[in-house]
This record gives C-alpha cells, structure tokens and sequence, in this order.
C-alpha cells in the first residue's frame, strides 16, 4: 500500500505541472486584463501597476516567474484583493467550501443510500419505482435551476429556512440540498444495482435459507459488496461537490472559495485562477487516492496495482 501512495502522489507532481502551465496560459490569452475594470487611469500609473505584478514582463519570463513561486508554495497576490495573498483568501474561504461539501455529501449519502436499499429490496414495487423516479429528476435537474425553486418554495413562500447568508444552521440548509440532490439522485441508483448485483449471489440465497433476516442479509452479507460502486463514485463525487458548489455559493452568497474563485474569473485575477485551480486539483487527486484505497479494504480481491 505504501509503494502505491507513493507511487500516485509521483505521479501528482507532473499532472499539477501540465494543469498549472494550461491555466497560466489560457488565462494570460483570454481577452481583457486584471485591470480593466478599474477607473479610468493614466497610463504612467497603469505601466506602474502593471509593472508591479510583473505583467510588464515578455509571457515567458512571467511563466517562469510564477512556476518559481508555486514551486516554494507561494500562490502571490490577488489582484481584486490586495491587501490579501492568495494563500489568505484560500485559508479563510477554503473551510466553508468544505464545510459545506461535507453536508451536501451527508444529504446525498442519507438519501441516496436509503432509496437505493430500499428500492433493491422491494424491486419492480411502488417503492421501487417512487425513489428512483425521483432519483432521475434529481439527475436532471441542474443546481442553477433547483436552487432558486428550493429558495422560492421553502425561504420566500415558507419561510423555513434563509435564502441567503452563512450565519446559522437555518442558512445551511438549502445550499447543502440544492449541491447534495445531483449526487443523492446518483448514489440512489448505484446502490440499487450493487445491492440487486449482490443479493441474486448464491451466498445471499444461503444465508437467507438459514433463516437469516432482511437485516442480517443486509449489514452482514450484501451492504459491504453492494456499496463497492458508490465508495468508487465517492472520490469524484467529493470532488464534484466541492468544485460545483461554485455556481451554489454564488446563487446562496455564500463566502466560500468557489465564489472567490468567479469573482477571480471575471475580473482576469491570474493569480487567484491560478491558486484555485491547483489547490482544486491537489485536492481532487487526494481524494481519488483515498477511494481507491477504501475500495481495496472493502474487496479483498482487488490489490494495489
């Protein structure tokens, strides 16, 4: 296991080079500057400010630049910001992405695992046919059209929980379901065909002819090979959350790092694009690592290869 981590987190380095040198030059030839968007200047003071941030610089004497500082861990100032680094702003804003990542990932896993066993055990019965029914809308359903429906539904019209801000548990609530219903939709329907996979095996029958319980057959026998492809869909299903509660912090206002990370987009903020997106892909790649393992634990026949 060991020769394993060590061998994909090698193999990290080369793929966050490839990453950062796409983004650095994609970013540098898009059209318009950081410094569009501010008023009207002089050019003697838009040549200094330009001159400050390096920008005045040939392009590869600027890539070179920046590929020294990431490589001493310094991500560099934030234009839109800056009296701040980019570092600060991923330090503060990066927990509450994460945090609520972590409560969409427990409202897609709650709902997604209880519909998906539950329709596996009542197979081609109303309680079949309910959940995964649901489950295709939620697949079709993007987070920028189901946010505003859960906000005009259950904040304007209710009045149960708060269409905005990130102060109480109330405000919690909808962004973690609108983020949560996509991947709840997905694991609903993974965890059925992995548990029917596992419950038509001779094992099972054996079991359930010894006088074994639905309960006993469940948790004992059928739930640990049965959730093998939602443990592999939980390292890109992290990811996924993460990445896309982009479009959820910005519909909800929520500070966390993928608001920063559009704001940064539109107003060409090289750097803070630039510290995103690695830090996005650094996590992304631990993640997958660690699915990959747990996959391992669950199925002994698989190895580490």
């Amino acid at each position: 296991m060991l020769r394993f981590i060590a061998r994909r987190l090698l193999e990290t380095i080369p793929v966050l080079f490839i990453i950062a040198t796409v983004t650095f030059f994609m970013m540098r030839l898009a059209p318009g500057g950081p410094f569009d968007t501010e008023k009207q200047v002089s050019k003697e003071v838009r040549a200094h400010m330009e001159a400050h941030y390096g920008l005045n610089k040939p392009l590869f004497q600027q890539y070179l630049i920046q590929m020294g500082h990431l490589l001493r861990g310094d991500l560099g100032p934030s234009f839109k910001y800056p009296s701040r680094t980019v570092n600060e702003i991923i330090a503060d804003a990066f927990p509450v992405s994460l945090e609520l990542g972590f409560e969409a990932l427990a409202v897609a896993l709650v709902f997604g695992l209880l519909a998906g066993t539950i329709a596996s055990f009542k197979q081609n019965s109303p309680w079949d046919h309910v959940p995964m029914s649901l489950a295709m809308i939620g697949l079709c359903v993007p987070t920028f059209v189901m946010g505003p429906l859960l906000i005009s539904g259950f904040a304007l019209h209710l009045d149960w929980f708060n269409a905005a801000g990130w102060f109480s548990p109330r405000d919690r609530v909808l962004p973690a379901l609108t983020l949560g219903a996509y991947y709840a939709a997905y694991i609903a329907r993974l965890t059925r065909g992995g548990l029917l996979e596992i419950l038509r095996q001779d094992f099972i029958r054996t079991a359930q002819a010894k006088g074994a319980g639905g309960a006993r057959v469940l948790f004992k026998h059928a739930l640990r090979g049965g959730l093998l492809p939602v443990v592999s869909f939980l390292g890109p299903a992290i990811a996924g959350l993460l990445t896309g509660s982009f479009v959820v912090e910005t519909i909800f206002g929520i500070p966390g790092l993928g608001r920063y990370f559009v704001t940064a987009a539109f107003n060409r903020d090289y750097f803070m694009v630039m510290g995103s997106v690695l830090f996005y892909a650094l996590f992304v790649i631990l993640l997958n690592l660690l699915a990959d393992i747990v996959q391992v634990w669950l199925n002994p026949r698989l190895r580490f290869e």
